[in-house]
């Protein structure tokens, strides 16, 4: 049960104070009383409050200077001022320096209970923003990007040298490396923080909306524009803008977009004032952006602007040092942080190439974890096939598995239906070992688990049942 909220009533009327307190208590609060500035500041002090009721003219010391003084000590602590009728102007002064709002005398006791309620209830949403913030920042903190090899070193040394500044940058590396995670901790590590930070995945947005959506639309630009439509970066004003994979933007808004880059403004789809905007830019992408300027596809004066600071992620294949603390940090994520990792699961993920970098690593251990055959630990046979097949092992320069080659059936010329032949593998299997599933996946160098989940998603599960 929460406890109830610290009210400080300061009031010098004893008649006044008194009913305060009674009514006040009635209400469900914490009440303590003061019966002047003074007093109420020392109390204050000694022991606190979460709001502070506190008339405005007294002797010693007036609620305005209260006021200050509580504000300076605790601003998110809020304060209502009484006040006469006549001075109500010096109540007005009172809320510009910090006060919540005012009531006059007299008062009903109902309408300060409503004030107290809706102060209080300001506080703890300002208080929850605080949190969440804070959780945000501790979130995507560099050190809680993952990672302990020589190439994550340099990109974390990188964030934190860029992220005080509004310097724009450009992050590049292959699909599934993290690169909007390196830049929402770019975002929550720089003077923008409190801003909003937005994500544009250019490559995901259609041709014919990607205009109206980065730079918006003004009332009457298309069919169906019955208002203004602020776009991408009106929303991201005073925060952050995440371009990710700038390259698939089409070259007449990289015109566009290279003008805002450089103008700090905009124009809304349909409109002809430029809107000005106070925006971070962050850009990312997977492709080889230097030969697409190089072969004229990407403006060669917008890569420049966008490539002030470049953080190169390195793919997951080539830092195996860092395979086991994403594997436990996976782990945790999951809700499985004690559970074993055996060795030779390790191996198989340390030895993978990882096509799908980090992302593909975190889905690989999503998988272990729902499909575990052991709640206290994750075998090689929990692992998806690719990654645990012996043939899914070392890979040989050309991209291909080099202890695997020989035992390749071989790929014909006009390619095959891999999903026929992979459940033929299955069939062949269960038929040799008589029905017998747990020598079957043994065939096929799989755990019964797997072989299981397999047979499910072929639709062999309930023919099977007779074998």
């Amino acid at each position: 049960m929460a406890e109830p909220a610290r009210v400080l009533f300061v009031e010098d009327d004893n008649s006044l104070r008194r009913v305060a307190e009674y009514n006040l208590q009635k209400a469900g609060y914490a009440v303590s009383v003061a019966s002047d500035g003074l007093e109420g500041w020392i109390a204050f002090q000694r022991d606190g409050a979460d709001l502070v009721v506190t008339d405005l003219a007294m002797q010693k010391l007036d609620g305005n200077e209260l006021l200050r003084r509580i504000k300076a000590a605790s601003p998110d602590t809020e304060v209502i001022i009484i006040t006469a009728f006549g001075t109500v102007d010096r109540a007005v002064e009172a809320m510009k320096a910090g006060a919540f709002d005012f009531v006059t005398k007299p008062f009903e006791f109902d309408v300060l209970r409503l004030t107290i309620e809706r102060a209080l209830e300001r506080r703890h949403l300002l208080q929850e923003n605080t949190r969440l913030q804070s959780e945000l920042t501790e979130r995507f903190r560099p050190e809680g990007i993952v990672g302990v090899s020589a190439g994550m070193e340099r990109v974390f040394d990188l964030i934190r040298r860029v992220a005080p500044t509004d310097t724009n940058i450009l992050i590049l590396g292959e699909s599934g490396t993290g690169k909007e995670l390196i830049s929402r901790a770019i975002h929550y590590h720089g003077r923008r923080k409190n801003g909003p930070f937005v994500a544009v995945n250019c490559g995901a947005l259609p041709r014919d909306l990607i205009e109206s959506e980065l730079f918006g639309a003004q009332r009457g630009a298309y069919t169906g524009a019955d208002h203004d439509r602020p776009g991408r970066f009106e929303r991201a004003n005073g925060g952050t803008l995440f371009l990710d994979e700038i390259t698939e933007l089409p070259k007449d808004l990289q015109v566009k977009l290279l003008r805002a880059l450089q103008e700090r403004q905009i124009e809304r789809l349909g409109g002809r004032e430029p809107i000005s905007v106070d925006v971070r830019f962050i850009c990312a992408s997977n492709a080889d952006i230097g030969r697409m300027v190089a072969e004229s596809t990407f403006r060669r004066d917008l890569y420049f602007r966008i490539n002030v600071v470049t953080i190169q992620v390195p793919p997951l294949r080539t830092r195996p040092e860092d395979i086991e603390p994403l594997v436990r940090a996976f782990l945790d994520h999951y809700n499985a942080g004690g559970v074993a990792l055996e060795p030779a699961a390790l191996a198989a993920l340390k030895r993978h190439q990882w096509p799908g970098n980090v992302r593909e690593l975190e889905n690989a251990i999503e998988r272990a974890v729902v499909l575990r055959q052991n709640p206290e630990r994750i075998t090689l046979g929990d692992l998806p096939w690719e990654i645990s097949a012996p043939d899914a092992a070392p890979m040989a320069p050309g991209g291909a598995p080099s202890e695997a080659r020989s035992m390749s059936p071989g790929l014909p010329d006009g390619g095959i239906d891999f999903f026929s032949v992979e459940k033929s593998f299955l069939e062949e299997a269960l038929h040799k070992a008589g029905g017998n599933r747990s020598r079957a996946a043994r065939l096929l160098g799989m755990t019964r688990q797997t072989l299981l989940y397999r047979l499910k998603k072929f639709g062999i599960d309930n023919q099977s049942r007779s074998w």
